[in-house]
């Protein structure tokens, strides 16, 4: 086993980075601070600029879910025709995964995260243009197959940031990316009270985070971990870890919660609980605020409280706040509830993405694929299953299924030895 609250304060206990890049980053001579303080303020911008590279992705994603809604109503679509459509973005997720990984560990996470970013933005004009079906479902197959490599790429900088800090900080990351969400989605709420048409709004999108690069590129980690010189060729198929395989089951009930409320959240506040105008957005801003701030939150209560019982607790959370919107369809109660679910789902990706990124068998980039390969399929199956069951019935029994997956989530918690085993403000692994 491998102690995470320790592992940092020993090279001998962490995945060994080459930190020879620090020799040519840190200030000169001719700064007047002294060593140990220039490099804490420089460690701080490689903090922040891997936190806006979250950001980045965040808001890309909730700039177009933001949208959603406009977008069925202009092309006309209904909710089983919206639901296949939105079947293409989980579909290029999943057929850049068996190279995302590698081509992340081969040419290094810095060059993929900075391409990566710059695509993904690059499709949101692309979604905004479209004017019949085929146009979005190619748009959203794109979207999802850069976002992929954007994904892997961006989370191994996360890993690999944590590890030049004695304190866990990595939490923080995936707090940025729904704080994106958050501001994602007002920003959303003020392009419509503009009426500005989802092109213009995906277009000003893509100019800010043009802006974000290219001020933190030179910041973003140019380093390699030597197991993944060393594993390159690590096949999950000749040699699967059970510990991956589990924490990707888990990280999918989580990610399919995730993605009704990234993809149905404003279909249900504006069919569902009939929210007028701008307000159709709230359920799904409500649900941002609200998980980032339990991520914000992650490494303090997992401190306080254990791995085990933050997952535990996480689950019931989720299945609660989706059960409560079902019993519960108006304005004030379902936003409470949207809210609700934000929280439950807020703990559950960072915690687990962590470890999987600390596993001391697999490269950090394959690592996080093999979990976000399982993971994703969470929103591969989520958006189409709610189109369906709600053009067969409502939305409201759509949900009712999502819902089950929290209490899943607890039950396998409870249930794993790899959580059992983990103490009090531990995170553990199986070797």
């Amino acid at each position: 086993m491998v102690n995470f609250k320790h592992q940092f304060r020993s090279h001998k206990l962490m995945p060994l980075i080459d930190y020879t890049f620090l020799s040519k980053i840190l200030p000169k001579a001719k700064i007047k601070k002294g060593f140990r303080i220039a490099k804490k303020s420089y460690l701080n911008r490689v903090r922040l600029a891997t936190s806006l590279f979250f950001f980045g992705m965040g808001f890309c994603f909730a700039t177009w879910a933001s949208r959603i809604p406009d977008i069925k109503s202009m092309l006309q679509l209904s909710e089983a025709e919206l639901g296949t459509l939105l079947f293409a973005l989980p579909v290029g997720q999943l057929i850049a995964m068996p190279v995302s990984g590698k081509i992340v560990t081969k040419y290094g996470s810095r060059k993929i995260s900075i391409l990566g970013l710059l695509s993904y933005a690059i499709c949101l004009p692309l979604l905004g243009a479209a004017k019949s079906e085929w146009q979005l479902g190619s748009g959203l197959f794109l979207f999802g197959f850069v976002s992929n490599f954007c994904t892997i790429a961006v989370n191994t900088q996360g890993v690999y940031t944590q590890q030049l800090y004695d304190k866990p900080i990595v939490g923080s990351f995936h707090g940025s990316w729904s704080l994106a969400g958050f501001f994602g989605a007002l920003v959303g709420i003020m392009m419509l009270a503009f009426e500005l048409s989802p092109l213009e709004h995906f277009s000003i999108a893509l100019i800010f985070v043009i802006l974000l690069i290219s001020t933190n590129y030179k910041y973003i980690i140019n380093a390699k971990s030597i197991k993944e010189e060393t594993k390159l060729n690590y096949s999950f198929f000749k040699n699967p870890d059970k510990t991956l395989l589990w924490l990707g089951v888990i990280c999918f009930c989580s990610m399919a919660s995730e993605g009704i409320m990234f993809d149905w959240s404003g279909v249900y506040f504006k069919e569902i609980i009939k929210a007028p105008g701008a307000l159709a957005v709230l359920g799904y801003t409500t649900f941002m605020v609200s998980m980032a701030s339990g991520r914000f939150l992650s490494d303090f209560l997992v401190h306080k409280y254990g791995v085990k019982k933050v997952l535990m607790a996480s689950g019931i959370i989720i299945s609660a706040g989706l059960y409560s919107a079902i019993l519960f369809p108006y304005l004030i109660p379902c936003t409470i509830a949207f809210m609700v679910v934000g929280f439950g789902v807020s703990n559950v990706v960072p915690i687990i993405f962590n470890v999987a990124g600390n596993n001391q068998k697999v490269p950090t980039g394959i690592a996080l694929t093999i979990v976000s390969s399982i993971s994703f399929i969470g929103f591969l199956i989520g958006p189409p299953l709610i189109g369906f069951i709600a053009e067969l019935t409502n939305l409201k029994y759509s949900f009712a299924i999502i819902g089950i997956f929290g209490i899943f989530i607890s039950v396998m918690v409870s249930r794993l030895k790899i959580f059992t085993r983990a103490t009090k403000g531990e995170l553990m692994e199986d070797k």
